[in-house]
């Protein structure tokens, strides 16, 4: 059994031994600890409205079971008729791209397997779109606090690099 420091009083622990603290939302693993969160919005396929309150009940069911299941953690869900918002939490060795193929494949077999009726609507045999938009979340900082943060260190500060944020 691992030992665990007192810091951790007030965690939620999974079964892989990774420590969710329930304070500060800090991930805990054995050598690291990290707080990354996401901001992701997935639209049903065609913008079909197939979000009814038992597609919520079970997206709901099945997103609790990929947090059982992996490094994936939903702080938040909310559902519009087509498009679903998904605020979740995931370790370093996750990257954006994986968290969103989990969720959405997960969740699209398996709303397909409780709802046949969605199936219908959905004539084309996908659940979501290709599509996605996400978004790091900043609990702590932001960039002008990250700025000034950056400034105050050491003796004297000078600007190297400056540049605005690019599509690529």
């Amino acid at each position: 059994s691992k030992e665990f420091p007192d810091a951790c009083i007030g965690c939620c622990v999974r079964k892989d031994m990774t420590l969710y603290n329930m304070e500060d939302g800090h991930i805990i693993k054995s050598q690291n600890k990290s707080l990354l969160l996401y901001h992701l919005v997935c639209p049903a396929k065609y913008r079909r409205d197939v979000f009814t309150e038992e597609v919520e009940v079970t997206l709901k069911r099945i997103c609790d079971e990929i947090s059982f299941g992996y490094e994936i953690n939903f702080v938040l869900i909310g559902s519009d008729e087509d498009h679903v918002h998904f605020s979740v939490q995931s370790v370093p060795s996750y990257s954006p791209k994986k968290v969103v193929q989990t969720i959405k494949s997960i969740t699209a077999i398996q709303i397909f397997e409780s709802h046949p009726e969605v199936k219908m609507k959905l004539w084309g045999g996908k659940f979501w779109t290709s599509g996605y938009y996400i978004n790091t979340v900043g609990q702590y900082a932001n960039a002008d606090v990250i700025k000034a943060y950056v400034q105050n260190q050491g003796k004297e500060y000078k600007q190297i690099h400056r540049s605005q944020l690019e599509l690529f």
